[in-house]
């Protein structure tokens, strides 16, 4: 899954790494939670008569999806992230994987490793960034949600796949990226269809992304500083003591 993510570029790399004619300046942010605002990308209008590249926005939405045929927001689960695998079977994303794909700049995203009984030890956090820095595009969906007196709320969720062999080793899910080359295609919606872009929703190459262990500070909505992603010693893993047989160590008669 992905559940905390940063975006620290400038707005004029996000800009440029986007091909966005216009983005307004914000503030670096390190540690990006569900139910706050996060910045998209999505398919505009055409930029000039009869070019065939669609001009692409930013806007700001909630993380968290509300697909539009829900009547109480408060009953229905927070969806922050979508499974690439099954979404476009689900009613709850359906009709996002077919109208409204975003994408979602970040500069890397925050993973836990989760020790079994066997291991045992407290968990790990990881930031995890592209190995060469710069900005990463995350695969998304938007639903607006409209209440009963009218007003209006576009939410996100971020799409996620298995994971590749870098991350296998700290969660089974990461989330799907997009590739430069490949944001038109994804964000056309008119032309493409879900089965036409599911080639794009494979694990990232292995190469890609870099995993960097973290202090647990990142649990926290309110640290929000540079310093959650300052390199930390990992501890060992404590495994318990191995069982010994009642005669181990002792020399055997028979």
């Amino acid at each position: 899954m992905c559940g905390r993510y940063a975006l620290t570029a400038v707005p004029g790399n996000v800009a440029e790494y986007f091909d966005l004619h216009e983005l307004e300046g914000f503030p670096a942010r390190y540690n990006i939670a569900p139910t706050q605002p996060i910045l998209i990308v999505i398919s505009g209008e055409r930029q000039e008569p009869g070019s065939n590249l669609p001009e692409r926005r930013a806007l700001l939405v909630r993380w968290g999806l509300t697909p539009s045929w829900v009547k109480n927001p408060k009953e229905f689960p927070l969806l922050i992230n979508a499974r690439a695998e099954t979404a476009v079977g689900k009613a709850s994303f359906r009709a996002a994987m077919r109208h409204r794909r975003i994408l979602v700049p970040a500069s890397g995203f925050y993973e836990w490793h989760r020790p079994s009984k066997e291991e045992g030890g407290k968990g790990q956090a990881y930031w995890v960034r592209p190995r060469h820095g710069g900005v990463v595009a995350f695969a998304g969906l938007m639903e607006t949600w409209s209440s009963a007196d009218g007003s209006e709320v576009d939410t996100g969720a971020i799409l996620t796949s298995a994971a590749n062999g870098m991350m296998a080793s700290i969660h089974d899910r990461m989330p799907v990226v997009i590739q430069p080359q490949d944001f038109s295609r994804w964000l056309d919606c008119k032309t493409q269809e879900p089965r036409d872009v599911a080639d794009l929703m494979a694990p990232v190459q292995e190469d890609f992304f870099e995993a960097i262990p973290v202090s647990d500070r990142v649990n926290k909505v309110a640290n929000m500083g540079p310093e959650l992603q300052e390199p930390v010693a990992v501890q060992p893993p404590t495994k318990p003591p191995k069982k010994r047989d009642p005669d181990d160590g002792q020399l055997s008669l028979l």
